[in-house]
């Protein structure tokens, strides 16, 4: 439906009450092709890609609270796809170049910013790291490189590039085409483009458990009664244990909040990403001038979401001395998500040891960057009950074979 700016104000003023949906509300139906658990970027995007890959339309994506209301609404926007290993590589940059065409392929705006990203260098020992991650990103054939301090002080302008700094600048290893998206968007995008496949997204709708036939999945049972599928895909980040608990499997996966925070609005002061890994810290401006502010994920495993004053001090301190122009902001609000972390931090995208049930999960704290990618392979591996070759290194048995993707460094700061 297409408004002019005269219509636009009439509906605002009549709450928009004659406006399409951007998404159904329905009712789940008894039994589906497929079932899509999660609401968030990965589980939206993946029955998104089932339904325009595979023409698998009869599915329904149940999530427990609102759309996008988890981790997807709760993070920080990075996207990148400098990792260390060669199945990262594939991953990220599958995602990242999806991520480039999407508000064209959604023909909504997911606010797409390839604005540069740079992880600096403070130490020896990490100037060394990322000279070798330079090297095997320019195997695998991606835009990356090496930059000295005075052009990470061009980029930077309001960077601390002093040598009496307590974590000088070395350098940085930079991607000019990393960047932000809007988290929102992204959902929304995904939400709208799989409604309008006849996709059902239905919200406020718990499972509370998983229904087996011996090895075989044969559907959930949820708040809203029990919903029958040979075809169950777990994608609940940070829940996930929980969730495979109910199917009797248990996930080499441990669960820990990621805090973040955004500072009040300011003019423009730095336009690309910064992540110092040393001081374990990163940082963005966002389109409304709030600096987005995050760090590394609390040391101890738990499910709050609330954030920690311990936390919040630690990144704040780091990064006041990386950037001093920031010290007398005002941080406006904070908040934390959960996310699930595997021992070598890297994902899982497996099929499991029952038929029909299949689970995404363990991104850690790089889960914004990977939804379109990951969401692609994931939907790819359910419609054909069988890995998809980027998904391939990351299943299950990878645990059990010691075959594991060690990311635990590039990952730095691991955002």
């Amino acid at each position: 439906m297409k408004y002019s700016i005269f219509s636009l104000a009439r509906q605002a003023l009549n709450y928009h009450k004659d406006w399409e949906k951007a998404w159904r509300s329905p009712d789940p139906k008894p039994e589906y092709d497929a079932i899509v658990i999660g609401a968030g970027g990965h589980g939206l995007a993946t029955a998104y890609y089932m339904a325009k890959e595979h023409g698998m339309t009869n599915i329904a994506v149940i999530e427990k609270g609102w759309l996008g209301g988890g981790n997807t609404g709760r993070n920080t926007t990075i996207i990148r796809s400098n990792y260390l290993q060669d199945a990262s590589i594939a991953i990220y940059d599958l995602a990242h170049k999806l991520y480039a065409d999407l508000s064209q392929e959604f023909n909504y705006n997911i606010m797409f910013s390839p604005r540069g990203l740079l992880m600096l260098c403070q130490t020896q020992h990490e100037l060394r790291g990322f000279q070798r991650t330079a090297h095997a990103n320019r195997i695998a054939g991606l835009e990356c490189e090496m930059i000295d301090r005075a052009r990470v002080k061009q980029l930077v302008p309001i960077i601390n590039d002093s040598d009496s700094a307590r974590f000088p600048i070395l350098g940085a290893y930079y991607q000019a085409s990393g960047g932000t998206a809007r988290h929102d968007g992204v959902a929304w995008g995904y939400a709208r483009g799989a409604d309008q496949m006849g996709v059902d997204i239905i919200q406020n709708c718990e499972v509370t458990d998983i229904l087996r036939d011996g090895d075989q999945v044969v559907g959930v049972e949820t708040s809203k009664g029990t919903i029958k599928s040979k075809k169950v895909a777990v994608v609940t980040a940070g829940h996930t244990s929980t969730i495979m608990e109910m199917a009797g499997l248990r996930m080499p996966i441990e669960s820990v909040c990621l805090q973040a925070m955004v500072s009040e609005p300011i003019k423009p002061i730095i336009n690309v990403v910064v992540m110092a890994n040393t001081v374990h810290g990163y940082m963005s401006q966002s389109d409304k001038g709030e600096l987005v502010i995050g760090g590394g994920a609390d040391p101890y495993n738990n499910y709050a979401q609330r954030g920690s004053f311990s936390a919040l001090e630690h990144t704040a301190t780091a990064l006041v001395e990386t950037f001093p122009i920031i010290s007398r902001l005002k941080m406006m609000r904070q908040w934390g998500g959960i996310v699930d972390m595997t021992g070598d931090r890297s994902p899982i995208i497996s099929l499991t040891d029952v038929k029909g049930l299949y689970v995404n999960a363990g991104w850690g704290t790089g889960g914004f960057k990977s939804i379109p990618g990951s969401g692609f392979v994931f939907a790819d591996t359910v419609a054909n009950d069988r890995p998809h070759p980027i998904a391939q290194p990351f299943g299950l048995d990878r645990f059990s074979r010691g075959e594991f993707i060690d990311e635990s460094v590039a990952s730095g700061v691991a955002h």
